[in-house]
């Protein structure tokens, strides 16, 4: 079967930075629905499109088609009180950025702890950077109706969260 639009993929695939230092690699592999469901980056759904299992690809990314540029309005100084007693640097916390949507959220990284005060930055630890993804296809199927219907890959039991 070929990759189309509502098929579900499954890729083995590694991520490194410009510098070749692995950052991430599935363990053993990840599924996403194909087409622009937003499961993968756009650059790299597009290269999988019409493709079938075994098919190996390698793509560098730009920050632009990856994680983005850095961002200063997402890092934010907050009051300590407004956190767990135990907060300290690399928790992650959720939260809304300032005028965004009820709906939309960021996920919060702890920078800095004061005595008064918490720094947290809501960019990915990834932004700015360019990146390589190496991925095999291992899998190609049709989506199910389910899985349509929420816009994501659900698990061989059915719906998950």
């Amino acid at each position: 079967m070929q990759i189309c639009k509502d098929s579900v993929v499954t890729l083995s695939y590694t991520l490194t930075d410009a510098d070749g230092t692995l950052l991430e690699q599935s363990d053993p592999s990840i599924s996403y629905l194909h087409g622009g469901y937003d499961g993968i980056f756009p650059i790299v759904e597009e290269a999988l499109e019409g493709q079938e299992v075994g098919y190996e690809c390698t793509i560098t990314m730009s920050p632009d088609e990856a994680f983005g540029e850095y961002d200063e309005s997402l890092q934010r100084m907050e009051p300590r009180h407004l956190f767990p007693q135990h907060v300290k640097v690399g928790m992650q916390f959720e939260g809304q950025p300032e005028g965004a949507d009820e709906d939309e959220t960021v996920l919060y990284t702890v920078t800095e702890v004061t005595e008064d005060k918490v720094m947290v930055d809501g960019n990915h630890p990834l932004v700015g950077k360019t990146l390589t993804i190496n991925c095999k296809v291992e899998g190609v199927r049709v989506a199910s109706e389910e899985e349509l219907t929420h816009g994501h890959v659900h698990g061989e039991h059915g719906h998950h969260h």
